[in-house]
């Protein structure tokens, strides 16, 4: 569940880069509000599961992958439609929206990746000296990219993006509150939302 009072500032690289993709897949005006990090070794999974806490259904839902492979299956609107399986590699991003937004999913397994590759070969590359100083992709520090590169060696990190609410809707009130709920756009946090079967560990942005 969401909430209007209990959240923590989205932030604004990932926002950018959010804005960017869903623009680029013709979702203009997207609101990154919501972010899931899952870690996962290879001896994780994430069960069966639809995405639907969010108010509004209608944006994308945009998932990045970074190191270690996953087998993803893709279902359908019921539980027990049979399931797509594809590969999401280091690099991927997987938008799922219209027809697909509500569909089941799962990860059932992490396998290595292509090539023992866990890093792309365009996220290695260093960037040119003109890059602009307000582009997304910026240059790390060696010391910040060390620990990451060392991580998914042997590991898979997958995020997720959502917009929570519609353009210029704010939360119901609660029923025993006749105040208006006082919020900030790009700022909500998702409570639990762990899946049966699933031992992927998650942080919640």
């Amino acid at each position: 569940m969401y909430s209007a009072d209990h959240y923590t500032p989205f932030p604004s690289d990932l926002n950018a880069l959010s804005e960017g993709v869903a623009a680029a897949c013709g979702f203009q005006n997207f609101k990154a509000e919501a972010g899931i990090l899952n870690y996962y070794h290879f001896d994780s999974s994430l069960g069966i599961h639809v995405d639907e806490s969010e108010l509004d259904h209608s944006r994308p839902l945009l998932s990045f992958s970074f190191g270690q492979s996953a087998v993803f299956l893709l279902g359908g609107l019921r539980r027990e439609d049979p399931a797509t399986p594809m590969f999401m590699h280091s690099g991927d991003i997987m938008v799922m929206s219209g027809s697909s937004r509500l569909l089941y999913h799962a990860v059932p397994r992490i396998v290595s990746s292509p090539d023992k590759q866990a890093v792309p070969q365009c996220l290695v590359q260093e960037l040119a000296d003109d890059t602009p100083e307000d582009s997304v992709v910026q240059n790390v520090s060696e010391e910040d990219w060390a620990v990451c590169a060392k991580y998914i060696q042997t590991s898979r990190i997958n995020m997720t993006v959502r917009q929570v609410l519609g353009l210029g809707k704010a939360f119901p009130t609660e029923p025993d509150n006749e105040n208006t709920v006082d919020i900030q756009p790009g700022t909500y946090h998702e409570g639990s939302s762990d899946s049966e079967e699933s031992n992927v560990k998650r942080k919640k942005q």
